[in-house]
């Protein structure tokens, strides 16, 4: 096997060994258990799994707005260009509620949520809330503000910019809010954009639309995404890179076409023969992969996809912990099938 050719690009945002524990009435649950990954300046990367895989809390341990239970280690470490007291910053080591985290969230790093109607208030106007982010970190004029957010709304497709401007959340459609979040999100001009299942309550066409919108917008402001969803056709049409998350951990991670046309975790594989195709027969029912997520608590050192794999060796896959292995210079995979040690026991 082969090993990790270091990059000689730096990356934007460096997540390394990142572990988020969570005590339950039984036991503790490891939700994200040593997770690494790099960001680069204008490249999109997707996060993908099934739900409760742990990838929505590894975006939100980003910008530190995981639940209080949420006991989270490693480093995430953030490279800004742009401000040199940024530069090389441990986003873990400051204070969730500090003035240094804030004055990043919304400016430097910035998030679409998955259901836009619970993350704005229906309490104020669209307007206002674009208006706000916009005052708290780029200018104190409320003219210019007004004038910014109207730019913007208009910039994701919004007309008539000045009549939605005053209107409330629950006076747009899904697709709408889902617009307005995209501008609000991109108001300060962030170097990442973090979606978390930005479409997953839209329609297909509407769906189309918003991922187009993400794409010329990261075009034109040069911005990283980092893109967390279910749905590998959406990371197909969107992401320079893959990183597969199963049970807590990265199982898979290379580039987009690499991981479509030469996957080599059975998770990966059973994800991606679980996809419906074009000219497909009806009669063909779609593959799936058996068995449930194991709840990650108190788990022995095992892969934890053993049971659901049907490739499992017994007395390997459940006795010990998978090392990650590197298939080629960008492609890792967490599966004995590949490992060393696999090898060595076989010798």
């Amino acid at each position: 096997m082969t090993t990790q050719a270091a990059r000689t690009e730096q990356p934007l945002l460096s997540v390394q060994d990142l572990k988020i524990q969570i005590q339950m009435d039984n036991g503790v649950m490891h939700a994200v258990d040593g997770v690494d990954f790099d960001i680069y300046k204008g490249k999109t990367l997707g996060l993908v799994g099934e739900s409760g895989c742990g990838k929505s809390l590894t975006s939100r341990s980003i910008i530190s707005i995981n639940p209080k239970e949420c006991e989270t280690t490693g480093n995430i470490v953030y490279h800004s260009e742009s401000e040199k007291a940024l530069n090389n910053l441990n986003l873990l080591s400051l204070p969730p509620t500090g003035k240094k985290i804030r004055s990043i969230r919304g400016r430097k790093i910035a998030m679409i949520f998955q259901e836009p109607m619970t993350a704005f208030s229906p309490m104020y106007t669209i307007g206002n809330q674009i208006m706000e982010a916009i005052l708290i970190h780029r200018t104190k004029d409320k003219k210019e503000a007004k004038k910014i957010a109207l730019e913007m709304l208009a910039k994701v497709g919004i007309s008539d910019q000045e009549k939605r401007f005053d209107q409330y959340p629950h006076e747009f459609s899904g697709g709408m809010r889902q617009r307005a979040m995209i501008s609000m999100a991109l108001s300060c001009n962030p170097e990442l954009l973090i979606a978390d299942e930005p479409t997953t309550a839209l329609d297909v066409t509407i769906q189309a639309q918003v991922l187009e919108l993400m794409r010329e917008l990261q075009k034109e402001l040069g911005m990283a995404i980092l893109l967390v969803t279910h749905d590998l056709g959406i990371i197909a049409q969107m992401c320079d890179e893959v990183a597969v998350m199963y049970l807590g951990k990265i199982v898979e991670q290379a580039p987009v076409k690499e991981i479509f046309y030469n996957p080599k975790h059975p998770y990966t594989k059973g994800l991606l023969k679980s996809m419906p195709r074009l000219g497909g027969t009806k009669s063909k029912r779609l593959d799936s992969i058996e068995g449930s997520v194991p709840m990650p608590i108190d788990m022995p050192p095992m892969c934890g996809f053993y049971e659901r794999c049907k490739d499992r060796i017994e007395g390997v896959c459940n006795t010990k912990a998978v090392p990650k292995t590197y298939i080629s210079d960008q492609h890792s995979v967490r599966c004995f099938l590949y490992s060393d040690q696999l090898e060595g026991e076989a010798q």
